[in-house]
């Protein structure tokens, strides 16, 4: 498994297909990293679409969209599931928030979270708008997420520097 980058390192650039529940359509595109530049970004990797913790993530990450959008940051939730698995997931839970489908794991291996012959491990991760890595999170539990109240006291930090 590859570590993790480590907090003050540069995050490398990504490009992953996903969508966002708008109303009750799920709009697909194209997210990239670099697009998101001079943007604090959350990377919320759970381990797939509709498990129980995964859709408390979630959905705790969804509904809490002034914590995030007062400090300028968005939230990106990350899995190996397909495109359409993430649709069903966000429509059923009416989440707003991007989730992004990393088939390959890709980008959950770059990020050292893939777990080989297993899904990813659960992690956050807090990206500044230079595109340094600020904060991570990485679960020890599977049943175990950061709320958002403590990914706003991260981003309050990010704010202050």
């Amino acid at each position: 498994m590859t570590a993790a980058p480590s907090v003050g390192d540069h995050v490398g650039d990504f490009a992953l297909p996903g969508g966002v529940g708008v109303g009750a359509c799920f709009e697909r595109r194209d997210f990239t990293l670099c697009q998101q530049r001079g943007s604090v970004l959350i990377l919320a990797f759970y381990r797939g679409a509709d498990s129980s913790v995964c859709a408390q993530q979630m959905c705790s990450y969804s509904s809490s969209p002034d914590l995030f959008t007062d400090s300028g940051a968005r939230v990106w939730g990350i899995s190996p599931e397909s495109v359409d698995s993430s649709a069903r997931f966000a429509l059923k839970h009416g989440l707003r928030v991007p989730l992004l489908s990393d088939p390959g794991r890709h980008v959950a291996r770059s990020f050292g979270v893939e777990t080989p012959g297993a899904q990813p491990r659960r992690a956050v991760f807090v990206i500044a708008p230079d595109g340094t890595l600020v904060w991570k999170y990485l679960a020890l539990s599977e049943s175990s997420f950061p709320p958002p109240a403590v990914l706003a006291r991260h981003l309050a930090r990010v704010q202050r520097t």
